[in-house]
């Protein structure tokens, strides 16, 4: 059996080591030694200012949306994981869809700025599969209106864009640290800023609101334990290796892949990828189906991701949005991971190619 994905693990021993001193202290949650240190690693190999681990990448964008005092509407992309979506409705905000560009599925800042209201009190936008959104435009958009940006960057960790890290723009960016992505802690993910006041208030929400006894505001417990700490540290070491094995399984699949008969990711001339996803388009819904399919028939899973276009999720009002509707139609995420055997790659090549 071929999953889409596979974590990747280090030896036990290895983690059990790094674990020991806090397993051994009783010291397991509530920023512990081994958070600290990932945090300050985390820090120093994305290059930015103030970065927080938290308990998983939903919760952060929710405390994104409270530390700006998001109320309002929140002008969002329909081709994202329901937890993009999810976060704002769940803080009693109004997502408005914008339209994705069909070469990088993601946000449309050309028809970003007609969307902007008097209510719009942030942009959210998402790097689709590691891909930057257009960061330049986006911003300047916001600048323009005043409108704070968030950017889920779930897929961006180890991306570098414009020589710096993808998580590095926006007001905000919210990352996701769980067992499918590139860097995993099991469980996990981190909120980054570069804003000293915006970061004040991230801290304090992310443990209830106080340090010790004294209480500054209103919070939620967004901690992680040493447990998922330790697994960080561990994995943290080993990406620049685990990108490199993806890439060369990328470039596999480009090499045995009908180009005729599929469309895979363009990467941007200033992008350096992360390779965290393999999607590859569809003519139609009807040959996706068919190859998903043929594949399964061989025990090879794959997924739709993302599927359906949240603008048209049964408990949201609908808004037209048909490039992301023909794309979360047609696109299937082939598998992808660090050790995928190459003969593996060669076979779901070939029946791609039979059957699209």
């Amino acid at each position: 059996m071929i999953n889409v994905t596979k974590t990747y693990l280090p030896p036990f021993e290895e983690y059990a080591a790094v674990l020991r001193d806090s397993y051994e202290s009783g010291w397991i949650t509530n920023n512990g030694k081994l958070l600290q240190q990932l945090e300050q690693e985390l820090k120093n190999y994305l290059g930015v200012k103030h970065l927080f681990i938290c308990t998983n990448g939903t919760v952060t964008l929710q405390i994104a949306l409270k530390a700006l005092e998001v109320t309002g509407e929140v002008i969002t992309t329909p081709f994202s994981y329901v937890a993009t979506v999810d976060a704002v409705l769940w803080e009693q905000c109004t997502p408005v869809f914008v339209d994705i560009e069909a070469d990088t599925f993601c946000m449309d800042p050309d028809k970003m700025e007609e969307k902007i209201s008097s209510r719009t009190q942030a942009i959210l936008p998402t790097h689709v599969y590691g891909l930057p959104c257009n960061t330049d435009r986006i911003g300047e958009i916001a600048r323009k209106h005043g409108i704070p940006v968030i950017y889920d960057a779930a897929h961006a960790f180890g991306a570098n864009w414009k020589g710096a890290s993808l998580l590095s723009y926006g007001e905000v960016a919210s990352c996701s640290f769980h067992a499918t992505k590139l860097f995993h802690m099991v469980e996990g993910g981190c909120l980054i800023t570069n804003d000293d006041a915006i970061a004040r208030k991230i801290y304090l929400y992310r443990q209830f609101g106080h340090v010790y006894d004294d209480y500054f505001s209103m919070g939620i417990n967004g901690k992680n334990s040493e447990f998922h700490a330790a697994m960080g540290i561990c994995v943290l070491k080993k990406i620049p290796d685990i990108i490199q094995a993806r890439k060369e399984r990328v470039d596999k699949y480009e090499q045995e892949l009908d180009r005729s008969r599929v469309r895979s990711l363009h990467f941007p001339e200033e992008l350096e990828p992360n390779y965290s996803y393999y999607p590859v388009l569809f003519k139609d819904e009807e040959t996706m189906s068919r190859v998903r399919k043929a594949l399964e028939a061989e025990k090879i899973f794959t997924r739709r991701y993302f599927h359906p276009a949240l603008n048209t999720l049964p408990f949201i009002d609908y808004q037209s949005c048909p490039i992301a509707e023909s794309v979360a139609a047609t696109v299937l995420c082939l598998p992808l991971y660090f050790d995928l055997a190459m003969e593996d790659i060669q076979r779901i090549a070939a029946i791609i190619n039979k059957n699209a």
